[in-house]
């Protein structure tokens, strides 16, 4: 069975909460998961996220944590 985009973004988010993945492996993640099926809403949180990762070093969690939770939220509430 084949996740969601949603699902997919859900988990990755999770293990970069997690410090499994950092943000190269997050943005790469993000690019590989795609966005069909994504909600207006849920797709503008995806695209905060990735211009947060931009700004951010390769190392830098304070203010991208920060846009992975609300991601998050906006992930889940649909």
């Amino acid at each position: 069975m084949s996740m969601s985009p949603e699902d997919r973004l859900v988990g990755l988010l999770s293990r970069w909460l997690a410090r499994h993945i950092g943000n190269a492996g997050l943005r790469a993640g993000i690019d590989a998961a795609g966005r069909a099926g994504l909600s207006p809403e849920q797709e503008e949180a995806v695209d905060e996220l990735v211009a947060e990762l931009e700004r951010a070093g390769p190392a830098e969690r304070g203010d991208v944590e920060m846009v992975v939770r609300e991601t998050l939220e906006a992930l889940a509430l649909g």
